[in-house]
């Protein structure tokens, strides 16, 4: 650590007390630049506590602890581009009612589960994140933000209930996969558990009303494993889907659209505040998130949105 370098200098006598003090001026300066950075960004505070940074966003008030390692944790992204994924987040808001129950399936660091917490209190949020260390994030969050509306479970859904492989990326938590996706030889691995969120919906009497899935990848899985959930409840879904995570799956991600379209559902993907119906995804296709309404239970929100 420089600042701990440049202290052990001076205690040593390497450097004297002006250069010292003019070359720890020179790091601590950067503090001011952050006040003016965030500026045109959802960061509106940063806190350097005792071994914690925590970011606290502009529009909702959401503290997000960081972790040093990560180069793509969403505080770092909402620091580095000015927002994180927002146009999804204000349709997401807008499509939750209050009284509603939610499934965070593949929760990360809890982003969007608290923003639903605190812009619908009623809304009572499920929140699945198989991976022990981004799971203690989660809950960490959670507390610093002091929501008592969301309930975490330290496991992820897929077909079958098992327990599997995960590789993880201390760089990217966000990209935990039940594959390799990089590629990466430094990949570490954790065993983590799976279930089916039909045997969970049903062991706890729960209904379901919306369904935020990002699971890099292995988002068939999860829906396979859901299916009876999906055409009693018909909940609104918002996915992410790749081609290039599904292929690491021996998938293509029309299989989901498929799947859904045999239950009456219709695919859209978001522009700005208006859906816009999906047919077929190709190699032209830049669209990575999307929603999932049932023909009929959710006319009315389509017939507003869709465009």
């Amino acid at each position: 650590m420089i600042l701990n370098n440049l202290k052990n200098l001076y205690q040593n006598g390497s450097i004297g007390k002006p250069d010292y003090i003019k070359e720890m001026h020179l790091i601590h300066r950067h503090l001011f630049e952050y006040s003016e950075f965030i500026n045109e960004t959802d960061i509106a505070k940063i806190e350097i506590n005792s071994n914690q940074v925590i970011m606290t966003t502009r529009g909702m008030n959401i503290k997000l602890l960081c972790d040093r390692d990560d180069l793509r944790l969403i505080p770092i992204e909402i620091l580095n581009f000015g927002a994180y994924e927002e146009n999804e987040l204000k349709m997401i808001l807008k499509l939750i009612d209050e009284n509603t129950n939610v499934f965070d399936v593949g929760a990360n660091i809890g982003w969007i589960s608290m923003n639903i917490a605190k812009h619908i209190k009623n809304a009572e949020i499920f929140a699945f994140e198989p991976i022990p260390k981004t799971f203690g994030y989660l809950n960490k969050n959670i507390e610093l933000n002091g929501l008592s509306n969301i309930k975490t479970y330290n496991f992820g859904f897929s077909n079958e209930e098992k327990e599997s492989e995960f590789f993880y990326y201390p760089e990217g938590s966000g990209n935990a996969s039940l594959s390799n996706l990089s590629e990466s030889s430094n990949v570490l691995k954790t065993v983590c558990s799976v279930k089916r969120l039909d045997d969970f919906a049903v062991n706890n009497n729960l209904s379901v009303d919306f369904i935020k899935c990002d699971v890099e990848g292995a988002e068939l899985f999860v829906f396979q494993g859901g299916l009876e959930v999906l055409k009693k409840d018909k909940p609104i879904v918002f996915t992410e889907m790749l081609r290039k995570w599904s292929a690491k799956f021996n998938y293509h991600p029309m299989e989901i659209v498929g799947l859904f379209k045999e239950i009456g559902y219709r695919c859209f993907t978001i522009n700005k505040e208006n859906l816009v119906e999906f047919f077929e995804m190709d190699e032209k296709t830049i669209e990575t998130n999307f929603v999932f309404l049932h023909s009929a239970k959710h006319v009315d929100i389509i017939d507003q949105y869709a465009i």
